[in-house]
């Protein structure tokens, strides 16, 4: 069968690739895996439950049912500061499906989106899906893995249409502060860029850091679209539902795109998402202190091996350690510690070129789970120092 040459070339995920390698690995310890271990908050399960039973069952409208969207516009405006109706609101599959839908709309073939180095390894394949060049923008750890607008500026071409950004960021967990923002939009504004902020872990933040939106500085909601998701905040990454916030041409335009997509959202996991918005927040904070206790636990034990070094992370879930003090690449040595140590991480070149020499290591998982993890990983790297 021909194969088409998007579908031939589309890079795999290294992060799926060390998923497929630790499944022959039943005991091994799993840090790779970047989603909560906590389960999604009982009165989120018992409302889908009771939608299902109500007849929940059918289509919904393309851009998402019209009591979610009005929720999600007034949450936003609270929390975010990003004005807004329903109007301004597409609900998709997922984060994943609504990046997809932003790259869409937003690139033809040959124009090119900004990207961050490292990065989440779909904003690759979905830039090169849409036909268009993934461009990227690299950051360092000595500067906590943070985007600048100098080097943001630096990248850009006549082929630039938009960037995107990811803060609180997967990988590397940097937290970009509102004078850093600043200096992002300015460059912005003065290019004519769009930006696709991607924002599913701005609950997860650590040590006093506040989460900014881009669209809440001025002069910049009509130029972002502002990504979200259930998934990391309520710990609901199997029921596929993100959103969108944007200009309303952007979201007619992704809507029309939706219906070939995936159509709609299902109708039962839409009501629970209402559930989530309006029930009970403590259970997000108390997920949120489980995470920080469990970064602590991570980053302690990672320094206390020789030749390993890792910065904190500001946000999200996810531990980057530098581990090129060991002379092997991020992927031999993910591979030799799933295979010599029974510890499942994935290696830092799966984010891109700026992630050689680092791994990430994920602190969604038990404090059980993370302690088998670092003893493990102490016991093999200290063998190969």
């Amino acid at each position: 069968m021909h194969l088409s040459n998007r579908s031939r070339t589309n890079p795999p995920s290294g992060i799926r690739t060390m998923f497929a390698l630790a499944a022959n690995y039943p005991d091994a310890a799993n840090l790779g895996v970047g989603e909560p271990n906590y389960a999604t908050p009982e009165h989120i399960v018992e409302r889908g439950v009771q939608a299902l039973r109500e007849g929940a069952t059918k289509y919904t409208p393309n851009a998402g049912i019209a009591e979610l969207r009005k929720a999600l516009a007034a949450k936003l405006a609270a929390e975010n500061a990003i004005p807004g109706t329903e109007r301004n609101i597409l609900v998709a599959t997922g984060a994943c499906e609504t990046l997809m839908l932003c790259i869409s709309s937003l690139l033809d073939p040959g124009d090119e989106l900004l990207i961050p180095d490292p990065c989440w390894p779909n904003y690759l394949g979905q830039v090169h899906l849409a036909g268009g060049v993934a461009v990227p923008v690299r950051t360092y750890a000595e500067d906590a893995f943070h985007m600048r607008a100098k080097s943001i500026e630096e990248a850009i071409t006549p082929r630039t249409k938009a960037l995107l950004l990811n803060s609180p960021s997967n990988p590397t967990g940097a937290v970009l502060r509102r004078e850093e923002l600043s200096d992002i939009a300015e460059v912005i504004r003065r290019h004519d860029l769009a930006v696709i902020s991607d924002e599913p872990y701005e609950h997860l933040l650590y040590d006093g850091r506040v989460h900014v939106s881009l669209a809440s500085l001025p002069g910049m909601a009509d130029r972002v679209l502002t990504v979200n998701s259930f998934s990391k905040t309520y710990a609901m990454t199997g029921w596929r539902v993100g959103f969108v916030h944007g200009p309303e041409e952007s979201i007619a335009s992704m809507t029309r795109l939706q219906e070939n997509f995936s159509s709609c959202v299902n109708a039962a996991a839409q009501v629970a998402c209402l559930a989530a918005l309006d029930g009970p927040q403590d259970v997000v904070e108390k997920m949120r202190l489980g995470y920080q206790r469990r970064r602590d636990l991570l980053v302690k034990g990672l320094l206390s091996i020789p030749g390993v070094r890792c910065h904190m992370p500001e946000g999200a879930f996810y531990a980057f350690p530098d581990i090129s003090a060991f002379g092997k690449s991020s992927e031999e040595t993910a591979r030799l510690l799933l295979e010599k140590a029974g510890v499942v991480t994935v290696p830092g070149n799966a984010f891109g070129a700026a992630g050689e020499g680092f791994l990430r290591l994920s602190f969604a998982a038990s404090e059980t789970t993370i302690e088998t993890a670092l003893e493990r990983m102490r016991a093999f790297l200290t063998s190969l120092a």
